[in-house]
């Protein structure tokens, strides 16, 4: 339940130890669409229809609603931590709060990788879109050959992605009045598309409780395919801590963030939950090859049921979710990579946490995130499945660093170590009360059970066409595998020796302006830094330095 405040704005960043650099203008409205944007129902659900579909057919819908529960058990935890800790790379900084070094770092790290990956995931979903639009956009090739599909997907991600790297580096406010009107426009796209679907319904909810064969020889049966078809959905619903790590740059982010947070998810499977439902009660012909081809999907049944001139405007306003997506992922990938960097907890830290003085955002490090999204496009341009490996493994690493926050948050509760006591002061945004302990057991529940569904090695998912491999079917595995190992291993033979604050970033720089002020600060963070995993989160290198 929310805590009453009597502060106006609780954002001063001297209270976690940092200088505020970043421009906080980001209001109301548009701390909801960055978690909305993010999640992108028009994104997501349209992407990964035809994969889920082609999977268990339509009672695959059921994963949705199964997804929001175990993801809003996340999101409750994490709206309780943005109500105490509303900084720039959310998760990294809660674990700071919550773990070792280590734990923590491993958390920033794995969900900087995931942003990355989901950033080229993401832009490719404008392959499925716009030659269906125009078949202009379809640039490499007719789409009949057997990589025309792949390839021409890069090209399009390519574009995109160059696009959000000079949006995202020009400054926040470009970035956020752009992501708000994408954000109005595909919500109220969402409505009217429902309202479309729902008109032209030719079959009743009877569909969804057959399972039409699917699962039919299947170690597992119906059940084997639904955990498989299950990514389709689970590949949606995160994302929704971006409205905390722009807390920075947002007004009165303490009760701000945490509301975000829960009305993106909370909106997003409403809207979600009734495109999915209404779009297979309003499909023509469900045995349709094309319902469940990746050239096909939610885009053919929509072409399909609403004709020509009204079809294609609904995929114009995909095309804008898939815009604003991009920029909402890229954004929150910027922010972890600063917020690490700022701590010198990165390679070539100075560098990435540079904040242009006129623009105030952290201008190389955008432009780093978007090359870097960029390369694993490259490296799988000849892989028809690209889709679904990038998608599989961004969020098996996503829900991986989630757990680093919610199990040792649940640590912490067990040891009566959390909540904080408020002391009387606006300390917390929002609090679970009495809820808190059964609500993050289910989120440690959840985020372990559907850990290892993705990550398991099956062919449909890591090896869907040939050749057929065993290295192929067991990368992703060997990927999250080796990208935890030795990010581990780094932070503990190299970047622990080097962490805490830089000078220029710490809040004894602002209240200290000495000539030796930034030797001072600097020794002050890493002090900070190496004080006991609970010590008070209050103390700045200020109040040390004092």
């Amino acid at each position: 339940m929310p805590v009453p405040s009597n502060s106006t704005d609780s954002s001063g960043m001297d209270e976690f130890g940092y200088a505020q650099t970043l421009d906080r203008s980001i209001g109301k409205f548009a701390s909801f669409a960055a978690g909305v944007s993010y999640i992108s129902i028009l994104t997501g659900v349209f992407q990964l229809f035809y994969f889920g579909f082609s999977m268990a057919g339509p009672a695959y819908a059921w994963s949705w609603p199964i997804v929001f529960v175990g993801q809003l058990m996340v999101a409750l935890c994490f709206a309780e931590l943005a109500g105490r800790y509303p900084v720039a790379g959310s998760v990294y900084n809660w674990a700071k709060r919550l773990a070792s070094g280590t734990s923590a770092w491993l958390a920033g790290w794995l969900l900087l990788l995931s942003s990355i990956m989901a950033l080229g995931s993401v832009a490719l979903a404008l392959q499925l879109t716009l030659p269906q639009l125009w078949s202009g956009f379809q640039l490499i090739g007719d789409g009949t050959g057997p990589l025309d599909f792949a390839v021409n997907g890069v090209v399009l991600a390519t574009i995109m992605i160059t696009i959000s790297t000079l949006i995202n580096a020009f400054g926040v406010k470009l970035m956020t009045r752009i992501n708000s009107i994408g954000v109005f426009v595909e919500l109220a796209a969402a409505v009217l598309l429902i309202l479309a679907l729902g008109w032209h319904m030719v079959r009743g909810p009877e569909v969804f409780f057959d399972t039409a064969g699917f699962g039919e020889g299947h170690d597992l049966g119906f059940f084997g395919v639904f955990l498989i078809g299950a990514m389709a959905s689970g590949y949606v619903m995160y994302g929704f801590d971006t409205a905390s790590s722009l807390g920075e740059e947002t007004k009165d982010p303490k009760r701000t963030a945490p509301k975000a947070i829960l009305r993106a998810v909370t909106a997003s499977f409403l809207l979600g939950g009734l495109i999915l439902l209404f779009s297979i009660l309003a499909a023509p012909d469900l045995s349709d090859p094309k319902v469940g081809a990746a050239d096909g999907g939610l885009q053919y049944v929509v072409l399909s049921v609403l004709g020509g001139p009204f079809g294609k405007a609904f995929l114009v306003c995909i095309v804008v979710a898939v815009v604003v997506c991009t920029l909402a992922v890229h954004a929150a990938a910027i922010r972890m990579m600063f917020a690490m960097a700022r701590d010198n907890n990165l390679p070539l830290s100075r560098q990435l946490s540079k904040v242009d003085p006129v623009r105030k955002t952290p201008t190389i490090a955008a432009i780093v995130i978007g090359v870097m999204a960029i390369i694993p496009l490259l490296v799988n341009v000849m892989q028809p499945a690209i889709f679904t490996i990038l998608s599989s493994i961004s969020i098996v690493l996503i829900y991986l660093s989630y757990l680093l926050v919610t199990a040792p948050m649940l640590r912490n509760r067990f040891l009566k170590k959390w909540p904080l006591r408020d002391e009387g002061s606006d300390k917390a945004g929002f609090s679970m009360g009495k809820w808190g302990l059964p609500v993050n057991i289910l989120a440690v529940l959840w985020g372990g059970a559907m850990t290892l569904n993705l990550i398991w090695p099956r062919p449909e998912i890591y090896n869907s066409v040939p050749p057929f491999e065993w290295y192929l079917q067991w990368g992703g595995v060997m990927f999250v595998a080796t990208v935890t190992a030795g990010g581990a291993l780094l932070y503990r033979l190299k970047i622990r020796h080097q962490t805490g604050v830089l000078a220029e970033h710490a809040a004894a720089v602002a209240a200290h302006p000495s000539p030796d002020s930034a030797q001072t600060a600097t020794l002050a963070a890493t002090e900070l830094a190496s004080d006991p995993v609970h010590a008070r989160p209050e103390r700045s290198p200020a109040d040390i330095t004092s």
